[in-house]
């Protein structure tokens, strides 16, 4: 009986040793959770019961219990490295299984989705039409290598300040090349076509001959863009006419095979101050088409490639998983578990949602191993071994005293 029970003691031992060397080979691990070597002690039962006086039958080992605590964040400045802050793990996909993981330590392939180093995909939220919601189904995460389509520019702002004391040009009519025929212009402003070639709109204000009083000349490429619209304004210079601010420009037909452009020029908030022309704001927006310049992904887990024309396109939303009890998981390696039936369902959601936490990009989480505290444990662990296998040692004497009695 004494040989049995030592023996199960130098069992748990080697066992607590195994967990202990496992953790610290583990202790530069991305991802990693440290794991415990938990005990339970045995006794032999019968159908009636246990007596008062038995004596236990050692002990075994019940279970390795992983600590799914949080890791040190460790900044790395690199956009695919992904760290969860909180709870969650990010949602894989290997060869069509759903398997999860605390690694964020991602890469692309060479179709362009970003894997693992074992080549699972990372699952996101598919966007809507206008990219502004992520509530579809779970998708592959690819990043787009493409340019960025143009977008033709449909408004143009323009606002202004215009001289009171202004006298009506010496020159009729208008002619952009002469420059004594208007009193300022805008200098132009670059608009684009439906395939992303500029164009250049220009506005020339002329003052009339009535007080408070101007004409806009809109031209787009050197060509009038519709008949001179008048511009009035208040005895305190506020803009009164037209009402909306807006002015409707002709339609222009780009001779690069673009579609017709038509836009609106609002100069909602121009006034009439002072002695000087100021040109205080011009925005358009239209755009030409962009490269790929960086992907960036947000706190909430929206993925974006932005683009050198200054255009974001959102991608999906990193999902992440958690389950009621993370450690019922299955861990697989490769830093990576699926679920059980001890893990409970799969509750997959968007980051900063529910109780799953934030994303924090360009980073990655530490292995939670505290190598002084192994040390310690393992220390500990070799007294036990040590403790049970001198218990051997004492009832090998004992016997052999029992065998040497004549």
């Amino acid at each position: 009986m004494g040989f049995n029970v030592s023996l199960s003691g130098i069992n748990a031992a080697n066992a607590d040793l195994n967990v202990t060397a496992n953790n610290i080979a583990n202790v530069n691990t991305t991802g990693f959770k440290e794991s415990r070597a938990e005990f339970a002690d045995m006794f032999n039962s019968t159908s009636y019961g246990l007596a008062r006086n038995a004596v236990g039958a050692g002990v075994r080992q019940s279970n390795v219990a992983q600590q799914f605590a949080q890791g040190n964040i460790d900044q790395t400045g690199r956009s695919l490295d992904l760290a969860v802050e909180g709870e969650g793990f990010f949602t894989l996909s290997m060869n069509g299984s759903r398997v999860y993981s605390r690694a964020g330590n991602f890469q692309t392939d060479n179709n362009g989705y970003v894997v693992n180093p074992q080549g699972a995909r990372l699952q996101v939220f598919a966007p809507n039409a206008d990219g502004t919601r992520f509530d579809g189904a779970l998708t592959d995460l690819q990043l787009l290598t493409t340019d960025s389509p143009p977008q033709q520019t449909s408004r143009v702002n323009s606002t202004f300040t215009l001289p009171a004391n202004a006298a009506a040009p010496t020159v009729t009519p208008l002619d952009p090349a002469n420059a004594n025929s208007y009193n300022h212009s805008t200098g132009g402003v670059t608009v684009y076509d439906s395939l992303g070639v500029s164009h250049t709109q220009t506005s020339y204000f002329v003052k009339t001959a009535n007080a408070n009083e101007w004409e806009v000349h809109n031209y787009v490429d050197g060509q009038a863009a519709g008949a001179p619209t008048l511009l009035q304004f208040s005895n305190s210079g506020a803009l009164t006419s037209p009402a909306n601010g807006t002015i409707a420009l002709d339609p222009f037909t780009p001779s690069t095979g673009a579609g017709v452009l038509n836009m609106t020029l609002d100069v909602t908030g121009s006034t009439q101050y002072g002695e000087k022309f100021a040109l205080r704001d011009t925005r358009q927006d239209g755009y030409a088409s962009g490269k790929l310049t960086e992907i960036s992904i947000a706190n909430d887990g929206v993925v974006y490639a932005r683009y050198s024309n200054g255009d974001d396109q959102a991608l999906g939303q990193v999902a992440l998983t958690n389950f009621n009890n993370p450690q019922g998981l299955q861990n697989l390696g490769n830093n990576v578990w699926s679920e059980t039936n001890a893990s409970g369902s799969p509750r997959t959601g968007a980051p900063d949602s529910s109780d799953l936490g934030q994303i924090q990009s360009g980073s990655l989480e530490a292995s939670t191993v505290d190598l002084t505290e192994q040390l310690v444990n393992m220390i500990v662990a070799q007294r036990n071994f040590q403790a049970n296998a001198q218990m051997v040692s004492t009832q090998d004497q004992i016997t052999q005293t029992i065998i040497n009695i004549r």
